[in-house]
């Protein structure tokens, strides 16, 4: 195995889509792929939000396991980019105001499907993943293996991004989605971006230094 540090958990933050996987119901036994947004929780696992009358909810209410594959190839060389397969079991979770507020950080437009009030949050606990970045940059990880360090507090998060809003150095063409430990889910301009942190930051302090020299290099 062979595999850049971190490189699965950034990627997981770089994509805005991604591939679900279902067990079909009709006709059993095959696999179901569909495409649909999602957001990386602050676990870096896809939650994604779906109407009660897709066929893949359909699925998941009958056999939540599935698998999850997330691609990142912004030159189109898909062979030659990211990849990474999650394998695991989605579950229905009930989000609070802060959370629905994150997700639609990521996706604004998914706004107008909530209203609708048949769409649901799924959120996958993952048990194995297998990244692929290139020739030789491979391998399987366990799910636990993808980030040991204590994950955000959803209302520590919540802090970092009203800091980041109310920067006075921040453009408004810039906007935060998300952060963790290791960077920032970044808007530009519409465009998804993320912004790497040199090391993992572990206290607030850190947090907020690296969010600001985030702001500090999009100045323009």
């Amino acid at each position: 195995m062979n595999i850049p540090a971190h490189a699965p958990l950034h990627l997981l933050h770089q994509a805005a889509v991604g591939t679900l996987a279902t067990h079909a119901r009709e006709p059993q036994g095959f696999p179901y792929p569909s495409v649909l947004p999602f957001a990386p929780d602050l676990r870096h696992r896809p939650t994604i939000l779906v109407s009660r009358l897709a066929e893949h909810t359909r699925n998941l209410h009958a056999d939540p396991r599935a698998g999850f594959l997330v691609a990142h190839a912004p030159d189109g060389d898909v062979l030659n980019g990211q990849r990474v397969t999650l394998l695991g079991a989605f579950e229905p979770v009930e989000p609070d105001e802060t959370s629905v507020r994150r997700y639609l950080r990521y996706h604004p437009d998914a706004a107008r499907y909530l209203a609708l009030g048949d769409f649901s949050f799924w959120t996958m606990n993952v048990d194995r993943l297998r990244y692929i970045g290139g020739f030789g940059a491979m391998g399987w990880l366990d799910a636990q293996d993808l980030d040991p360090l204590e994950p955000l507090a959803l209302d520590e998060e919540a802090a970092l991004a009203d800091f980041f809003d109310a920067h006075p150095k921040r453009v408004d063409s810039l906007v935060l989605a998300g952060v963790d430990r290791y960077g920032a889910d970044l808007k530009i301009a519409g465009e998804r971006t993320r912004f790497m942190f040199d090391v993992p930051k572990c206290d607030s302090d850190a947090l907020h230094a690296a969010l600001a020299d985030c702001i500090e290099r999009h100045l323009s």
